[in-house]
């Protein structure tokens, strides 16, 4: 390497040191006031190519309902219906775009409903999650693994991530004010480029702390 290319190197390094060191020193001062805006997922299904030729015809377009709070995804008009061992859900949303492996989200109050037996877990994480039959227009799809309940999770671009002073898959506590406010535990930081600045909930944990999902919550360590 050339003495001016690594000239070069060197700047970039240390300018990227220094714009680090100036974002924690604003993180430090800013620690107190540190919020995060929150959705409310409720159940929903994300289908693989495979799975979404069965249950809608082959190479079946999916039309858009609404924008969902990451960046590209959105959810479906298409919807469902969820079989367990007790009972059906029916009504249950497409979130698109396709994915590698069919995934079903659903809440503890579903599972009980359904009569079916979800782990909590991360999104894609779905090796021995739970079976459950999906059945839509055109077919039905019997999962031998695929359902969950999606642990609670906040997505962060790395720029987020170094405002916030956490790293990926750190667990952090939520403050919640109101009526039925606490601390929510177990909250999973999820940190990529792909990410927009969002923390998920399920329709239990919302309920259960009165969150409408259009409030800012306070991130702790």
């Amino acid at each position: 390497m050339s003495l001016t290319n690594k000239d070069k190197l060197y700047s970039v390094i240390q300018q990227a040191v220094i714009d680090e060191l100036q974002t924690k020193q604003l993180t430090l001062k800013n620690n107190e006031t540190q919020f995060v805006p929150v959705s409310i997922s409720a159940r929903h299904v994300h289908l693989e190519k495979k799975h979404a030729d069965i249950l809608f015809g082959f190479n079946h377009r999916f039309e858009k309902f609404k924008d969902i709070s990451q960046p590209g995804q959105y959810s479906c008009v298409e919807q469902v219906t969820l079989i367990g061992s007790k009972n059906e859900i029916e009504k249950v949303r497409v979130v698109a775009p396709l994915r590698k492996q069919t995934q079903v989200e659903i809440s503890m109050t579903d599972a009980r409903k359904l009569g079916v037996s979800p782990p909590v877990r991360h999104s894609g994480d779905l090796k021995d999650s739970a079976p459950i039959k999906i059945v839509g227009p055109k077919g039905s799809v019997d999962l031998k693994e695929g359902c969950i309940v999606a642990d609670r999770h906040i997505h962060m671009s790395p720029k987020d991530a170094l405002a916030f002073n956490v790293s990926n898959h750190q667990k952090v506590k939520i403050e919640i004010n109101g009526q039925k406010g606490g601390i929510m535990y177990n909250v999973t930081i999820r940190i990529s480029d792909r990410y927009a600045l969002d923390m998920h909930i399920d329709t239990d944990d919302a309920n259960a702390f009165g969150v409408s999902g259009k409030e800012k919550l306070k991130l702790l360590k």
